[in-house]
C-alpha cells in the first residue's frame, strides 16, 4: 500500500484540523462503503453460490425434496431451507450510483 502527503492532498483548513488529531502520524483512511468490494467479487465465488442458490431453487419448485437437495450439494437440510427462505424473499438486483473517485 502506498501513501500520499496530505499537504498534498486536502486543503489547507482541512489539514489544519486532521493535525489537531494526528500531527506527524500515518493513518489510514478506508473507502466508502458504497466503494468496497462485497464479498467474493474478486474471486468470482458470490457469482457461483447465487448460481448454486438459484439452482437449488429451481430444482425444490420442481419437486425435489429439501432431503434429496441436502445430499446432491453436500449440504445440510437446514442450509437447504434458509437458501429456499432467502431466494424467496430475495429483492430484485437494483444498480446503485457510487461516486468512487
Amino acid at each position: 500500500m502506498s501513501y500520499r502527503r496530505a499537504d498534498d492532498v486536502l486543503p489547507k483548513n482541512v489539514l489544519e484540523i486532521l493535525q489537531m488529531y494526528v500531527s506527524g502520524e500515518t493513518i489510514y483512511v478506508p473507502q466508502k462503503e458504497a466503494c468496497r468490494e462485497k464479498w467474493g467479487s474478486g474471486t468470482g465465488v458470490s457469482e457461483r453460490l447465487r448460481i448454486r442458490n438459484e439452482e437449488i431453487f429451481v430444482r425444490y419448485q420442481s419437486g425435489i425434496s429439501i432431503k434429496e437437495l441436502a445430499q446432491s450439494y453436500y449440504l445440510t437440510e437446514k442450509s437447504i431451507q434458509r437458501i429456499l427462505r432467502n431466494m424467496r424473499k430475495k429483492p430484485p438486483v437494483s444498480s446503485s450510483s457510487r461516486n468512487c473517485d
